[in-house]
């Protein structure tokens, strides 16, 4: 199927490595934030949820209605798919008593099912060929449910198989090297292991956020959830005015994958 107006300029960046400096810093973010309204403000999963995805949902209509490719406002986008994946994974792995393998599994179907209807609708599930309102919506759904499972999966890693944050931490970033010893030595589809790195930065910024906020008796730096999210936000506007900016190749350029 070809790509719909394809004389539309993608509005998401180039995925470059500082695209991916930005994109963990700012999981880490979702997981600070997220926890300091759930857990510190005591607003619990469920309305934080609520709150998180209103914030999302305001976020991509602006991201949707906008022109051309906004850095800080994609940015935005993405803290809050994270922040809204943080709380919506506590959520079903905590308050609906299905824990995090099942938490994990349901997650994990829903993204292959977001997944599959973009490829259903579109032909390519490639993040190039993201420049019309329809390839948005499903490009944003796809976020945030790889967000939230993300999240799931660092929580398990780190909580549950005992470990603990600092290792947790080494297996996904163990999981990002492998990925990109596979994308610069391998022939596999460039968007399988966009994805898989999409997932993957996720688990590792929620270990390294628990890491952050987590009391020194429970083997992280004991920041405060508060002081840490306005650090990591704080650095996140830095890499954004001093990192390149620009958005992703036009789709009339990228062949289907």
């Amino acid at each position: 199927m070809p790509y719909e107006n394809s004389d539309t300029i993608a509005k998401v960046p180039a995925v470059t490595l500082g695209f991916w400096i930005i994109k963990i810093i700012a999981t880490t973010l979702g997981e600070t934030g997220g926890d300091a309204v759930s857990m510190t403000l005591n607003w619990g999963y469920a309305l934080s949820s609520a709150l998180f995805i209103g914030l999302f949902v305001v976020a991509v209509a602006a991201q949707i209605a906008a022109k051309r490719f906004h850095p800080f406002l994609y940015w935005a986008v993405i803290i809050a798919t994270t922040t809204a994946g943080t709380t919506m994974a506590d959520f079903a792995d905590r308050s609906l008593g299905i824990g995090y393998p099942g938490g994990a599994l349901i997650l994990f179907g829903c993204l292959m099912a977001s997944l599959g209807v973009w490829y259903w609708q579109a032909g390519s599930i490639s993040v190039e060929t993201v420049a019309s309102p329809r390839i948005e919506m499903f490009y944003w759904t796809a976020i945030l449910f790889s967000q939230t499972l993300g999240t799931a999966l660092g929580d398990w890693m780190a909580d549950t198989n005992g470990l603990g944050y600092e290792r947790g931490a080494l297996v996904f970033a163990i999981g990002l090297i492998a990925v990109a010893v596979a994308y610069f030595f391998t022939e596999i589809s460039r968007t399988l292991l966009f994805w898989a790195a999409f997932i993957l930065t996720r688990p590792l910024g929620a270990t390294v956020g628990d890491f952050l906020d987590k009391p020194l008796a429970n083997g992280g730096l004991a920041f405060g959830r508060f002081y840490a999210s306005a650090i990591l936000a704080a650095l996140i506007v830095g890499l954004i005015v001093l990192l390149p900016q620009r958005a992703g190749r036009h789709p009339a350029t990228v062949s289907e994958t």
